[in-house]
């Protein structure tokens, strides 16, 4: 993967959300008395009942706050609820209170803000200072003009920029209840509101979050923030959780206004996508893999499920009410740990790099074979090697070091690598080959040459059949040289080699003669020469590069 998705609450939050702040257009709100617990006792009213579902983390909040303020609200009495929509924004409560109907709205501060048409202000005070109860208070409204409207936003903008998920609280009293049958639906009469103010909810970010967005950021794995939240909220966490760029936001309504291509270039230059549906997010993730990545979706909730399933990679974190994520998913944290998705991207990588190391053993080898050959039929006339000395090399080389990179243990604690793999057959196993099958042509052919120059045909083919296989072996080991098993099969290898090659009969067999300490010293100088360049050749290049 080269994108990784976060939901935000619950994924690189704690998910432990308590009230934090209360605050109207004038400024901030005392929760014990007054005005302030005015507005917190509509938020609770705004929140479904805890018998009726399981309680989303966010209206248990604002109720256990509530259950610990002064006073009460027993009188209230549920008519009918309105339940929280992604695509309505808000959630809302019709009930009787001392006879009376009276709406509670609670819910984005967009979607509240629009349906308000006055706000109550701090200049009615007198019932909270004489003592009266809250409910009996009836403090006048003012005009919700287009100067409160910006002081609204600006209380929004700051609670949001702390980090806090902000919620905006509104009200309507309507004319006493005759009849049940009498009753107004509630949906109806969610218009022409009362600003009350904003309540402000913390959610902690996880402690490392920091850490596991900086591991994946430097193994080139861009990280995304996908959330329903206030974009001022989004931005704030993200930019806690250190995820690069964070103040590149964009909304889901933007989103929809947009052609996609126009959403497609948005998806690969944000960082936040805040205020977004379970159907944005689905498009979130389709427009990037359009874009050509590969793309991995973290989420906790149902609202994340749909965009988990259609990631590449669906991770879902063990959490309160996550079954339809975890369902979705294609990896699960079972202990929400973000730590396990480094973990797991690490081994990925290094299971990868044992194929692609094992690939270029075998590939790179045998084109520095074929390259051997080809140059040696040029220059002698024949062939340099003959047939079982070909399958001598195979055997030396590709059978048992190729099949111990493959199978043997990696080293899980390196680094994550430079990026993601990509293509299989992509450019990193191209160079690979090259550089393998090169330097296995250039040690060969150093050392042919050299046998050519001080002994007979026969020994010169000796020394090229040696220097093929110790060439190989040499690169193996520079590349692998933390796995025991490598090196043992590799050292196995050149035991072999000098076997085939002084045993009198074993060399007999092959086609080969016994070399003395300077046919040795040739093969050695020459293979080590062609093996070290093909360690320090390709950085040099890329330092240039």
């Amino acid at each position: 993967m080269d994108v990784l998705c976060f939901d935000k609450t619950g994924t690189l939050t704690e998910g432990r959300l308590e009230m934090a702040a209360a605050a109207s257009i004038d400024g901030d709100l005392d929760l014990g008395g007054g005005r302030g617990l005015h507005l917190l006792q509509v938020a609770a009213r705004a929140c479904p009942p805890p018998d009726v579902q399981q309680a989303h983390a966010t209206d248990q909040a604002i109720r256990d706050a509530a259950a610990e303020a002064p006073g009460g609200d027993r009188d209230w009495e549920v008519v009918e609820e309105v339940p929280f929509q992604a695509g309505r924004g808000y959630s809302a409560t019709l009930g009787r209170l001392d006879g009376k109907l009276s709406l509670a709205v609670k819910g984005s501060p967009e979607q509240v803000l629009r349906r308000c048409s006055t706000v109550l202000t701090g200049q009615k005070e007198q019932a909270a200072r004489a003592g009266k109860s809250v409910r009996s208070s009836r403090s006048e409204s003012s005009p919700l003009t287009g100067e409160r409207r910006r002081d609204a936003q600006s209380a929004i903008d700051r609670l949001a920029g702390d980090g806090l998920r902000v919620l905006a609280v509104a009200e309507r009293s309507s004319r006493p209840a005759a009849s049940q049958t009498d009753t107004p639906q509630a949906d109806d009469l969610v218009e022409n509101l009362t600003l009350l103010g904003f309540v402000a909810i913390a959610d902690v970010i996880r402690p490392d979050s920091p850490q596991i967005v900086e591991s994946l950021t430097g193994a080139g794995v861009r990280v995304i923030v996908v959330t329903g939240d206030h974009p001022v909220t989004a931005a704030a966490i993200a930019r806690e959780a250190g995820i690069p760029e964070a103040d590149q936001v964009v909304t889901g309504a933007e989103l929809d206004h947009l052609a996609e291509d126009q959403r497609r270039a948005r998806a690969r230059s944000s960082a936040v996508f805040a205020r977004v549906s379970p159907e944005h997010k689905v498009r979130i993730v389709a427009d990037l893999q359009r874009a050509g990545h590969i793309v991995a979706m973290t989420g906790d909730g149902t609202n994340d499920a749909a965009a988990i399933r259609l990631a590449d990679v669906g991770i879902g974190v063990a959490a309160r009410g996550s079954t339809a994520a975890r369902s979705a998913a294609d990896v699960i944290l079972p202990g929400g740990e973000l730590s396990q998705i480094a973990d797991a991207l690490r081994e990925g990588r290094a299971l990868w790099r044992s194929v692609r190391d094992s690939l270029a053993i075998l590939l790179g080898g045998n084109a520095g074979e074929i390259a051997f050959m080809v140059i040696g039929t040029a220059l002698g006339g024949t062939s340099p090697l003959n047939t079982r000395q070909l399958l001598l090399v195979n055997m030396l080389t590709d059978m048992f070091p190729a099949l111990a990179v493959a199978l043997g243990q990696r080293n899980l604690d390196e680094d994550l690598g430079e990026g993601p793999a990509g293509s299989l057959l992509g450019e990193p196993l191209a160079r690979a080959i090259t550089v393998r099958g090169g330097a296995t042509a250039l040690g060969a052919t150093l050392a042919w040459t050299g046998g050519r120059l001080t002994g007979r045909k026969r020994r010169a083919a000796t020394m090229g059949l040696a220097a093929v296989i110790a060439t190989q072996l040499g690169q193996t080991l520079l590349s692998n040289a933390r796995s025991p098993v490598v090196i043992v099969t590799s050292v196995g290898s050149v035991a072999a080699l000098a076997l085939a090659v002084n045993a009198p009969a074993v060399s007999q067999f092959f086609g080969c003669t016994p070399l003395g300490p300077v046919g040795w010293l040739i093969v050695v100088t020459s293979s080590a020469a062609a093996a070290g360049a093909s360690s320090v050749v390709p950085r040099l290049a890329s330092a240039a590069h």
